[in-house]
């Protein structure tokens, strides 16, 4: 490449108000961005250019070394500075353009087709996410997370375990965050377990993962609520799994159906203690029916109680994990919906014969999960912060479902008819007669509401039209003045 002379050296005016050093920095870089540097122009010398520009020969060095440093610049030895070939600016520009012209139709991609028929629907859904919050379903009371409390636990987690940074850790995760969820969910939700049973994972949805990963193979059989948890579904399929929608009754699931017409499946994934998206609990005649038959014929059982501290009229219902005399039962455990969504840390309860395979499926999925918030919580669970914040948002978010309920049949009722709950974080509310789902939806989304579609959670059209409404994140007059607004709008059309 020719070398440009830098007798031609442009005049350079230095921004005011800034250090010399940083002056000369934006003045040489816009001069490149600009075109008066082309590329392979050679710069004077360090000496030469403070000389010029009547400034320290330090200032210069460091304007220099930062351009270096960046890519505007490069040094051959020997000979001297130069204008690069090609900047920054310009490579960014050139990857934009690659990645535009690399962009092809999903279907033309050599991926999982599962997760390709997925991609349409879930850009929609990203952008719905992004610009709605009321009502979405999923959120706890995160207006009551002790935040400054929480701040102070990682930080004193920090201090007492920087040393330990690097260091090899059990891939079933922080063994006194172990002991503390055993300790406290076994005389919360009747677990029968140990701490060797437990795994800590990054939420529900990675414990669903691992039990496809560690259990199943293409084309085995599971059978699933209907309607169910649309990420259990997407899961299992994208392992290539046959997935059984199961109805539920007034008593839960179908276990009958299950033990009658698909007796092949492999695995029952239930949620026994809060029906999702519905709500109901599974009848005790059911769970002994249902551990009866997996024990029998070798089936595993997993139990997604993604919301068991969410009971309001009665205790918690004990977790069917702790009913289980023969080892079938795969129990979940989730801490986001309690903390706040982004808190990514949950934990599995596995039967002891398949510790050793859960560990070794965690560990090459991600070796482990957080270490410092998994000393935070262990310390919010073993000195009682936990339990506190647990009985605080049971009884606001209960008061928050009242507001929402009292609401809707106050302003809605022409419209909804509220289905009765006594726990969980959303409601279900039926359209009435002369209502579809797809209009409702329309009008919530013109008043930037996030509710969700019951069908949405279904492998089959649902019988009736019915819509989720997501109340635990949002205080009573957020509540109220948002439902007022959906019947005006409705009213207005």
């Amino acid at each position: 490449m020719a070398t440009k002379s830098s007798a031609y050296f442009p005049h350079l005016i230095l921004p005011q108000g800034q250090q010399i050093k940083d002056a000369l920095y934006y003045a040489l870089r816009d001069a490149i961005l600009e075109g008066h540097l082309t590329a392979g122009t050679k710069l004077p010398s360090s000496r030469a250019l403070a000389e010029m520009m009547s400034i320290s020969r330090n200032s210069v060095l460091a304007a220099l070394e930062r351009l270096l440093d960046e890519g505007y610049l490069i040094t051959k030895p020997s000979s001297g500075t130069y204008v690069a070939d090609i900047i920054p600016d310009q490579l960014i520009q050139i990857q934009n353009n690659t990645h535009q012209t690399a962009e092809q139709p999903t279907e033309t991609l050599s991926i999982n087709p599962h997760i390709a028929s997925l991609i349409p629907d879930w850009n929609k859904q990203t952008l719905s996410r992004q610009e709605k919050k009321i009502f979405h379903i999923g959120v706890g009371c995160i207006d009551l997370f002790p935040h400054q409390l929480w701040g102070k636990l990682l930080g004193r987690a920090w201090r007492q375990s920087y040393h330990q940074l690097g260091q090899f850790h059990d891939p079933r995760g922080y063994l006194p965050l172990r002991q503390a969820i055993c300790q406290y969910f076994k005389s919360t939700r009747g677990l029968n377990c140990n701490e060797e049973q437990i795994l800590i994972v990054n939420g529900t949805q990675q414990a669903i993962h691992l039990a496809a990963y560690a259990l199943l193979q293409p084309s085995d059989q599971v059978c699933l609520d209907e309607p169910g948890y649309d990420a259990a579904l997407n899961v299992f399929r994208s392992f290539g799994i046959n997935v059984q929608p199961i109805e539920s009754d007034d008593d839960g699931m179908e276990i009958p159906e299950i033990i009658k017409h698909h007796a092949g499946s492999k695995l029952i994934y239930t949620a026994p203690s809060h029906q999702f998206p519905l709500g109901g609990t599974l009848s005790l005649a059911r769970r002994f029916a249902l551990l009866d038959w997996a024990g029998q014929q070798q089936k595993w059982i997993f139990e997604d109680d993604y919301n068991g501290e969410f009971r309001y009229g009665t205790r918690p219902i004990q977790a069917l994990q702790g009913l289980d005399q023969q080892q079938r039962v795969i129990y979940a455990g989730t801490f986001s919906k309690m903390m706040f969504p982004e808190f990514r840390l949950g934990f599995m309860v596995v039967p002891e014969v398949l510790i050793d395979t859960f560990s070794l499926a965690k560990y090459y999925t991600d070796t482990r999960s957080s270490y410092l918030e998994q000393v935070a919580l262990a310390t919010f669970i073993q000195d009682g912060y936990y339990a506190r914040h647990v009985r605080k948002v049971r009884k606001i978010c209960y008061e928050r479902q009242q507001v929402l309920i009292a609401a809707i049949q106050r302003h809605l009722s022409d419209v909804l008819t509220v289905q009765a709950t006594d726990s969980g974080i959303h409601l279900v509310c039926w359209l009435n007669q002369g209502w579809r789902e797809r209009d409702f939806l329309k009008m919530c989304a013109e008043v930037d509401l996030a509710v969700q579609p019951l069908s949405r959670y279904c492998q089959t059209s649902p019988k009736k039209d019915a819509v989720l409404f997501g109340y635990a994140a949002h205080k009573p007059e957020e509540i109220q003045s948002n439902i007022r607004r959906l019947a005006q709008h409705i009213k207005s059309h």
